[in-house]
């Protein structure tokens, strides 16, 4: 593929591996995004990243990369500082608006210390200078392939709680709330004005709805999802 080609399409694709998106969402991704405007700097990434077997998305505008990312793809971004138009930073901004779990490796030919300092402050994983050693490159896009594979399984289990909870009345989640603040099932009764046996009939069709073997249990995916009693 020429440069030419590259311009026409905004983007190329390689995939070697037939059945890749059918690996579970814990392992490590293995879809690079590259924006970059010079395209012969994403020909030459997608080659080495071929190289060891990973697919490569590369775009030559921020607009073209913003609508066509699939945010549910377990993938990282190899992403240029200076652009024109939409620059680096401002992609990060928009990726962070959306909370997209995208790990971003920055790369700049005029990189300086403030420049990787806020990139690292608002999320980067990396940031590399160019010309870039091939091997360092590989070394961190493995390693934020790793961590893309980490983010988007926490991602897809907070999913599964978040809907878990949603079947739940506002009553059930009002009492769910009290006992995840350690309130037992007789005050909860006495604050709500309703019968013992009722509160342990709430309870009982709470881990029925959420399929949970006790209410600890529940309690224990929503706190390791990152949910507390106010996201109840």
């Amino acid at each position: 593929m020429t440069a030419a080609a590259l311009s026409q399409t905004a983007r190329i694709e390689t995939s070697q591996r037939d059945g890749s998106d059918e690996r579970p969402a814990a392992e490590a991704a293995d879809l690079v995004y590259v924006l970059d405007d010079d395209h012969q700097l994403c020909l030459s990434l997608a080659w080495l990243l071929d190289s060891v077997h990973i697919r490569t998305k590369c775009f030559t505008d921020a607009d073209s990369f913003l609508a066509g990312f699939d945010p549910d793809l377990p993938a990282c971004l190899v992403l240029d500082v200076r652009m024109p138009g939409v620059s680096g930073f401002r992609v990060q901004e928009l990726l962070n608006a959306r909370d997209a779990a995208l790990p971003v490796v920055f790369v700049s030919a005029h990189g300086d210390i403030p420049m990787s300092v806020r990139a690292l402050q608002q999320g980067a994983v990396d940031f590399l200078e160019k010309p870039y050693d091939p091997q360092r490159m590989l070394d961190v896009v493995q390693g934020a392939l790793r961590t893309a594979g980490r983010r988007y399984a926490q991602r897809a289990e907070r999913r599964a709680v978040e809907e878990r909870l949603s079947l739940l009345s506002p009553r059930e989640r009002d009492i769910l709330r009290q006992v995840i603040a350690g309130e037992p099932s007789k005050v909860i009764a006495r604050r709500l004005g309703i019968s013992l046996k009722t509160v342990d009939a709430h309870r009982a069709r709470i881990r029925e709805k959420t399929d949970a073997d006790t209410l600890g249990c529940l309690i224990g995916d929503m706190m390791r999802c990152g949910l507390d009693q106010s996201q109840v």
